[in-house]
């Protein structure tokens, strides 16, 4: 039985009370009373909120915003009064948000993927290898793919790489292997991890735009019917999930509702077509292609959250973060005050940029519970040894999401 926590406890009542009916019959105003009256300050004069997206936020005393920040668990904390009035309507839970789909931060070295999901994907694959070229010409990927590779191909691809949370694979990984018949080069990486570049939605909307310019809108369907096809196929692995739904709430209803999208010849046209499409729930998992600045505040809640096996996980989290090359010296206003005080800490000493990285460059570490693995990582990765694979592999994955 898990020791009773603070934190965990206001998100039940919190979570409880936006789950409510009668929730959505109260103004903004009521809504940030309620939530006020839930604040939470620890012992060193911190105040939390669970709010917004079901996820904690920490008041920055510097300027007074909230701001995304996963809580101490374990720490003692009492709830006190905030004036309801400054709470911004940004932090406030509209509902929907409260309903998005849970995913996972872990990359694909370590847990393996679903024998069950691979076998799918490879059928899938193995029809789509079968359209001409000619029919379905690669449009886009064709830095990945050979000239007579056809785009169905390119659309499975594509899909499995953009569903993924962050896309590093074990080198050896059959999801991946799969492909190699096809690719026009070796995948970037080695034989212990594979870092493979997550695609934006552009390149997707690309190959069907192209057919749909073309005149062959039975083609551009073919195309959205294999994306379609992959998605269901990943909803099976959580670190797929909640992209796969949102790629599938915007591709559905092209194939229901056949020449819905023949007018957006344009990719970045039908780009936005499919964006509009994806229902409220799902917006945290497109934030990547939507809001650019709520992506990157919710990979670092995403990134500090995986640390929280560490004693001080906003320290572990700026000695990572160091790595990111930040030229402009932008980074530390997006990040809370504890995140900023560490990393600025680094910065004094020389640590950040590529600095930290020439320093850091490790050789990699041992994944547990795998005889003979080993995965490349940063190097603040490796000196803070995770204890079990499922750790290592959130870590991974919450690192390469945030372009370390």
């Amino acid at each position: 039985m898990r020791p009773w926590d603070v934190f965990t406890s206001a998100e039940a009542e919190i979570r409880a009370m936006v789950a409510d009916p009668r929730w959505q019959a109260l103004s903004p105003p009521d809504r940030a009373h309620v939530l006020a009256a839930r604040i939470l300050v620890t012992p060193d004069g911190d105040r939390w909120l669970f709010g917004a997206h079901a996820r904690w936020h920490l008041h920055d005393p510097a300027d007074g915003r909230w701001r995304l920040a996963p809580p101490p668990r374990g720490t003692r904390a009492r709830q006190v009064g905030h004036p309801a009035a400054v709470l911004p309507d940004e932090v406030i839970p509209q509902g929907s948000d409260f309903h998005a789909e849970p995913g996972s931060t872990q990359a694909f070295v370590g847990p393996d993927v679903p024998e069950s999901l691979t076998e799918r994907v490879r059928v899938l694959l193995r029809a789509s290898g079968r359209r001409s070229e000619l029919d379905y010409p690669l449009t886009a990927f064709d830095e990945i793919f050979a000239s007579d590779v056809p785009s169905t191909v390119a659309a499975v691809w594509g899909t499995i790489m953009w569903c993924a949370y962050a896309p590093a694979f074990d080198g050896n990984e059959r999801l991946i292997t799969v492909f190699g018949e096809y690719l026009c080069r070796p995948l970037p990486g080695d034989e212990w991890v594979r870092w493979l570049p997550a695609p934006p939605l552009l390149d997707l909307t690309t190959l069907v735009s192209e057919r749909l310019r073309a005149g062959r809108p039975q083609a551009a369907l073919r195309l959205a019917a294999v994306m379609a096809d992959t998605a269901q196929i990943l909803l099976s692995d959580t670190r797929f999930r909640p992209r796969a739904l949102a790629l599938l709430t915007m591709v559905e209803p092209m194939l229901r509702h056949q020449g819905i999208d023949d007018a957006h010849v344009d990719e970045e046209t039908l780009r936005q077509a499919w964006l509009r499409r994806r229902p409220a729930r799902l917006a945290r998992a497109t934030f990547v292609e939507s809001d650019p600045a709520a992506h990157f505040s919710h990979s670092v809640y995403d990134l500090v959250d995986t640390l929280r096996f560490t004693p001080d996980p906003p320290a572990a989290a700026a000695a990572l973060l160091a790595d990111l090359s930040d030229s402009q010296r932008s980074l530390p206003a997006l990040l809370d005050h504890r995140l900023r005080m560490a990393y600025e800490e680094l910065a004094r000493a020389g640590l950040t940029g590529t600095s930290a990285r020439e320093q850091t460059e490790p050789d990699g570490f041992p994944v547990q519970g795998r005889p003979g693995g080993v995965s490349t990582a940063p190097a603040p990765v490796a000196e803070l040894a995770p204890p079990d694979r499922g750790s290592t592999a959130a870590v991974l994955g919450a690192a390469y999401a945030m372009g370390l």
